[in-house]
């Protein structure tokens, strides 16, 4: 079950505080519990729980919307004793004391109330269903962009960088720039959340939060599992942080053929689904040799969705289109597709390793390599790991970089044609910088 985004942090940073929203200050927690406690004694006790959880010793104006859709809809159900009802009552009393009436708001709503009864009736699993829906009509969660995958485990600077956005979207829409609910506003939510990330801010000494996140992402791969590892990873933090240039060329020739071909009208399968010989003829005469058309469809359906199976046969996917359309994306994809995100612990860390050995610029035998690979990965995390495991998992990606013509063999030795060094440096920076996500067990 996901989590809330900023559920392992109790610090808050970079907030807008609730009285520039309001254009006052906001108020003191202590005065206002006084005056509840003068008007309604009864509710003072479960105030102060509520507003200890939901502030966690900080300033009231240190909460946003985002911070009190998450207390009421899944810590107070999960996490705060008592009558779940009469607490969210009890703060929505306090915010009116304070003029937050947006807020107080939210702690009387029909949403509220529904969310805390499935809880009640249907349990952990279908109230966090709900509270997921619920928070993401509000249009203060920052959504997901191009540039940006959100983490569900948050490093600091991520937690900065989200609190920053919801913020910023809570702003948007208390100022009519952002209408949740309107044609396209998701789409105008992504905008500007890309755009409030990649804005220079004087907070950040002209730095952006983009940047930051990516800085992050990048040491927390470098200190990743093991010292060999380590090690040989260090020196790709600082050459890793911008984006590798996209190199001209066709080298992508026969992939893009293959997505062309299908785009033409499919491709026919062989009972065995493989392509028929007469498409492996044509790929021949088209391209000049004959490429490995059969990595080229395991990528192009199982690393890109590309490509989809329809009986016997092969049909271009809206995915593929938009690769095909666009040579950039189709660098990207295909090259973080060396290091395919749904392999097996091993296989990852075998590619990992044997592609930061040959990007730079190393020749190596084929048992050297897999001794070099097995050194960096073995010590540490799979002591025990038979040598043909680490075998297996290098052939893969050798197929992957032959298909694309990205490695040459001279007298034995195997190195990365200058393409291949650059697809290598994109595969490791998309691998480094990809979001960490809670493991499903189920």
């Amino acid at each position: 079950m996901d989590k809330p985004i900023d559920a392992a942090f109790g610090h808050r940073q970079t907030r807008v505080p609730y009285g520039r929203l309001r254009g006052m200050p906001a108020p003191d927690v202590a005065a206002l519990l006084i005056e509840l406690e003068r008007s309604d004694p009864d509710a003072v006790d479960d105030a102060t729980t509520a507003v200890e959880w939901l502030t966690g010793g900080e300033p009231l104006e240190t909460i946003t919307q985002l911070d009190v859709c998450e207390f009421l809809w899944y810590t107070l159900p999960l996490k705060v004793g008592g009558d779940h009802t009469a607490v969210a009552g009890a703060l929505g009393l306090l915010f009116t004391l304070g003029g937050m009436d947006r807020y107080a708001a939210l702690c009387h709503a029909p949403t509220t109330a529904r969310i805390l009864r499935t809880y009640a009736k249907d349990g952990e699993e279908a109230g966090a269903a709900a509270y997921h829906v619920a928070l993401d009509a509000t249009g203060v969660l920052p959504p997901d962009t191009p540039a940006l995958q959100w983490s569900s485990i948050m490093g600091p600077e991520e937690h900065g960088a989200h609190v920053a956005c919801s913020a910023a979207l809570e702003l948007a829409i208390v100022s009519g720039e952002l209408r949740p609910g309107s044609p396209a506003w998701k789409e105008h939510r992504e905008a500007l959340t890309h755009r409030w990330l990649t804005a220079a801010r004087a907070e950040l000494g002209g730095d952006n939060w983009l940047h930051r996140v990516h800085g992050e992402r990048l040491n927390r791969w470098v200190l990743g599992r093991g010292a060999a590892r380590r090690e040989l990873a260090q020196p790709f933090e600082v050459r890793l942080h911008a984006p590798i240039p996209v190199p001209g060329g066709d080298v992508l020739a026969p992939l893009a053929w293959l997505l062309d071909r299908a785009r033409a009208g499919g491709l026919p399968l062989t009972r065995e689904q493989r392509l028929a010989r007469a498409v492996v003829s044509e790929a021949a005469q088209a391209l000049g040799s004959p490429p490995d058309l059969d990595t080229l469809v395991d990528v192009a359906v199982n690393g890109l969705q590309a490509l989809k199976r329809a009986r016997r046969r092969l049909e271009i996917t809206p995915e593929g289109l938009g690769l095909l359309s666009d040579h950039g994306l189709l660098w990207e994809a295909a090259t973080a597709g060396l290091l395919s995100q749904g392999a097996p612990d091993l296989e990852l860390a075998a590619g990992e390793a044997a592609l930061l050995l040959l990007a730079e610029g190393g020749a190596f035998t084929a048992d050297g390599l897999r001794a070099e690979v097995a050194a960096v990965i073995g010590a540490d995390e799979w002591p025990a790991t038979p040598s043909r495991d680490i075998t297996g998992a290098l052939t893969r990606l050798s197929r992957r970089l032959d298909a694309f013509g990205m490695r040459v063999t001279d007298d034995g030795l195997t190195r990365l044609t200058d393409i291949g060094r650059s697809a290598a440096l994109t595969a490791l920076r998309t691998h480094a910088l990809r979001p960490r996500q809670y493991v499903s067990l189920s």
